[in-house]
């Protein structure tokens, strides 16, 4: 007797994504360190701190996906930035977060010279020197609560449970809160790493897989529980997460944001979670464009999805 195939919208998604068609690239040798971001729905003034402050720091290739829109184009190509377009959606798709592990997957694959890799949040992320020195020696993944674990952490545990159970999320409780908004390493163990957390995701019911946070819970469960080999290492080293940071522990001085302890991390990611620092921030890499607060009005069609995807959780998916 024949067992019944696996089915839901994540598996379908995920089969176009990670197994569709894809040009072969030419053999090269690794030669150059490669950044990559996923920036849908921002245009050049969200981008413009990351952009200008990387380039700074770093001149090799870097890759955004982004929106197809002519003023944000202009300026990554006048920053030497390639945009890259997001993939088209026929149907369902995933929330973005979960998407762009699909875009980063194939823009690895299709870069052989690339020898190590950093995959990042774009909106939230600023440089304050060259981001791969040293070089990593294997995957890198950073802590984002220098003083807590998982289990004081409501969001992180709340996915935990959505995407392993309720028993994972007990057994990983008391490990440290890694953060997926950046993972660097070796390009080869960066691809394993991407489509690892995209197989993790297929586990739980479409509308848990492919949510805002699937992305977080299952990073964590890839890390803590040995599925991808990797370091983790502390807050405030190489990349400093700032969202669970106090404020009053944290100062900014000649444009540099520098750390509880008096460091300053080439990396800096949620810097937005404080004002004062999102402000010194656009001060310095805005160039002059205006700085908004990214609280935008739902459409009706956005809100209607929203409740439609909350339904949805509750009931249960025939697989």
């Amino acid at each position: 007797m024949t067992a019944p195939a696996a089915k839901s919208a994540y598996l379908g998604w995920l089969a176009g994504a990670m197994l569709g068609e894809r040009g072969k690239p030419a053999a090269s040798a690794p030669t150059d360190d490669l950044i990559l971001g996923y920036a849908t729905g921002y245009d050049a003034a969200d981008v413009a701190p990351f952009v200008r402050s990387l380039r700074a720091v770093f001149d090799g290739p870097v890759v955004l996906v982004v929106d197809q829109e002519p003023e944000l184009l202009a300026f990554l190509a006048e920053n030497r930035i390639e945009a890259a377009a997001p993939a088209p959606v026929a149907a369902w798709a995933p929330h973005p977060v979960m998407a762009r592990f699909a875009a980063f997957d194939r823009l690895m694959s299709e870069r052989p010279q690339a020898r190590n890799v950093l995959l990042t949040d774009v909106r939230d992320v600023v440089f304050q020197a060259a981001p791969f020195a040293p070089q990593p020696r294997g995957l890198e993944f950073f802590n984002e609560y220098a003083d807590g674990v998982l289990a004081d952490h409501a969001f992180n545990m709340k996915y935990l449970r959505g995407v392993g159970g309720e028993d994972v999320a007990r057994a990983l409780a008391d490990k440290p809160c890694v953060c997926v908004g950046t993972v660097m390493g070796p390009r080869e163990a960066m691809i394993r790493f991407c489509r690892t957390l995209l197989m993790l995701a297929a586990v739980p019911r479409s509308e848990i897989g492919g949510a805002f946070g699937a992305d977080q819970a299952a990073c964590n469960i890839a890390v803590h529980l040995g599925l991808i080999e990797g370091e983790i290492v502390p807050n405030y080293g190489r990349v400093a997460t700032l969202g669970l940071t106090p404020s009053a522990d944290l100062r900014v001085q000649d444009g540099r944001i520098f750390n509880p302890d008096g460091g300053a991390s080439p990396i800096v990611h949620q810097h937005d979670r404080h004002p004062a620092l999102a402000a010194a921030v656009h001060e310095r890499w805005g160039g002059g464009m205006e700085h908004r607060e990214r609280v935008r009005p739902k459409s009706s069609a956005e809100r209607r999805r929203k409740l439609r995807d909350s339904l949805m959780r509750r009931l249960p998916e025939l697989r």
